[in-house]
């Protein structure tokens, strides 16, 4: 037995960013880069683990919604929000001065802050009070919870949201953390593993998101669920070991094999 004590779970926050598109709902996705030291070139969320300044107090001027939610959650909120600006380009929240979300050309203008938020150059209470722009948290869906196994050497507790992608926000990786980034209906991204590699947990999600055909009724399905905690845990099973996790978190699958997860 190791003497090792248990990682402990690192809080994080994705957000699945959704558009109406041709073939049906949409969710944007991006390819981690093949030297990322975790889930390396899998096809993700936006999405990462929580900084200082996603907790700090001066934030709350500069937010819309989340009144109801505790400080954890508003800082789960703010992170997510960060982390999808910084790894896709798009950015939920509102000029401070006219309550509009920001157009695709002030969006363009705010891009620079991608890399310097992402290398902590940029605070971002500081970047929203000096571009005057408030985080849209009410515009944040939640949708999932999963916390990465005890037995890991690394542990992530990670809250999933739903967004609408504002009009105008196209989405585009970041070159470093991220080498490619699509539009994608849920049923392509996990239809051919060949092309994509998803792990257990974005396919899972993925899986849940297809219920639904339109992002109206996606959101209307989020908000009518009870979010329970997802740990998954090893079994053996008839033909190896096998990944599972609660049958009553909402998920049709439930299982899988180690070799496929």
């Amino acid at each position: 037995m190791s003497d090792k004590p248990e990682a402990v779970p690192v809080p994080a926050a994705t957000i699945l960013l959704l558009r109406d598109g041709t073939e049906g709902l949409e969710v944007f996705m991006v390819k981690r880069h093949h030297q990322i030291d975790f889930v390396a070139g899998a096809l993700v969320f936006p999405g990462g683990k929580l900084e200082k300044g996603d907790s700090d107090p001066s934030l709350a001027a500069h937010l819309d919604g989340g009144d109801a939610w505790n400080a954890d959650m508003r800082a789960l909120g703010a992170g997510a929000i960060r982390e999808a600006f910084e790894e896709s380009g798009i950015l939920l929240a509102r000029d401070a001065r006219t309550g509009d979300f920001v157009a695709a050309e002030r969006l363009e203008e705010l891009q620079h802050y991608r890399p310097l938020l992402d290398k902590r150059e940029a605070v971002l209470a500081e970047v929203l009070e000096k571009e005057k722009l408030r985080l849209a948290l009410d515009q944040l869906v939640h949708f999932a919870h999963w916390i990465t196994p005890a037995n890991m050497p690394k542990r992530f507790d990670t809250h999933f949201f739903l967004a609408v992608s504002p009009v105008g926000h196209a989405g585009s990786h970041d070159g470093r953390e991220s080498v490619d980034s699509i539009w994608i209906t849920p049923k392509a991204a996990i239809a051919d593993p060949k092309k994509w590699n998803v792990i257990f947990p974005t396919k899972l999600n993925l899986m849940k998101l297809d219920n639904s055909s339109t992002v109206s009724s996606a959101l209307a399905a989020a908000r009518g669920d009870k979010v329970l905690p997802v740990v998954p845990w090893v079994e053996n099973g008839p033909d190896g070991q096998i990944l599972r996790i609660r049958d009553d978190a909402g998920y049709t699958q439930t299982t899988a094999s180690m070799r496929e997860a």
